[in-house]
């Protein structure tokens, strides 16, 4: 089997990671050239891809690809990867492809639960174009009667990306506004549930998140219990200074539901709540 990422960042990379035995070769792609040396050093094949017109040698790796992964974002001008490669994707006729898109999909819900049934509200810009991107994904494997699986994120941590890294950074703030609430989601969980499905291709949309969707400053005071340090003192949200996009994920308030995840791919998450993650990545910062 041959795994071709489009993507391979944050989310990206951790899948590599995870299948790297699963598969004969794995290759990437990366919008900076410094990342691809990078790639190679962790013994994948690079490409570089911009979104804005095909990658060098992309259509000849994926010629030989039979899993596709898709981590890009859309942007003005639709999906990069369909615009570009499409036409690769369909003629390589992959037993898998897996999209990673976001529970800002869903937009606004009053703190309400949503799970893959909900109908998508989205709010944002970017969460338009995503729902855009997931229907592009979808029209795509009907047409040509492939298996997509789209998974929904919610906020991505994990090594070199928590609470704990804000409070090294002196960044760590607890904002407050009454009733919000967030999902998140722990790389290695992202991981984990992507290796799962790719055993069990089949068209399908699929929540990635924790069990517990909880107050924003609730994990920042429990990050710096861990530390031994006093909390930062609770800003209210109408008072506080954000940037335009930082204020619109406080716009969008749901509970988002892994139950499908769990039932249908039989995935058991390592880090269901964001206590047992952050008693695990503390030891990093000991």
């Amino acid at each position: 089997m041959r795994l071709f990422v489009f993507g391979a960042g944050y989310s990206g990379k951790a899948i590599m990671e995870e299948v790297r035995d699963q598969f004969e070769w794995i290759g990437g792609t990366t919008r900076a050239a410094d990342k691809v040396d990078e790639l190679k050093a962790s013994g994948f094949e690079a490409f570089l891809f911009d979104g804005e017109s095909p990658g060098t040698g992309i259509a000849d790796a994926l010629s030989k690809a039979t899993h596709v992964l898709i981590s890009i974002a859309p942007n003005d001008t639709g999906d990069p990867v369909l615009n570009h490669h499409a036409k690769d994707i369909a003629a390589a006729n992959p037993k898998w492809i897996g999209y990673l898109s976001t529970v800002g999909v869903y937009g606004n819900h009053d703190g309400a639960w949503v799970d893959e049934t909900t109908d998508c509200k989205p709010v944002s810009k970017r969460s338009v174009q995503r729902v855009a991107a997931e229907k592009a994904w979808l029209d795509f494997a009907e047409e040509h009667q492939f298996a997509v699986q789209v998974f929904r994120l919610s906020g991505i941590y994990g090594p070199g990306r928590n609470a704990f890294e804000n409070f090294k950074k002196g960044r760590a703030r607890r904002l407050v506004k009454p009733g919000q609430v967030f999902n998140r989601i722990h790389v290695a969980d992202i991981a984990g549930a992507v290796a799962n499905a790719m055993q069990k291709p089949s068209t399908r949309i699929f929540n990635v998140t924790d069990n517990e969707p909880a107050p924003p400053q609730d994990v920042v005071a429990y990050a710096a219990e861990l530390l031994g340090v006093a909390p930062p003192p609770e800003i209210a949200f109408e008072t506080a200074d954000l940037t335009p996009m930082a204020r619109s994920f406080y716009g969008e308030n749901k509970r988002v539901s892994n139950q499908r995840v769990k039932d249908e791919l039989g995935y058991t998450f390592r880090f269901p709540d964001y206590r047992i993650a952050l008693n695990t990545l503390i030891q990093n910062y000991a």
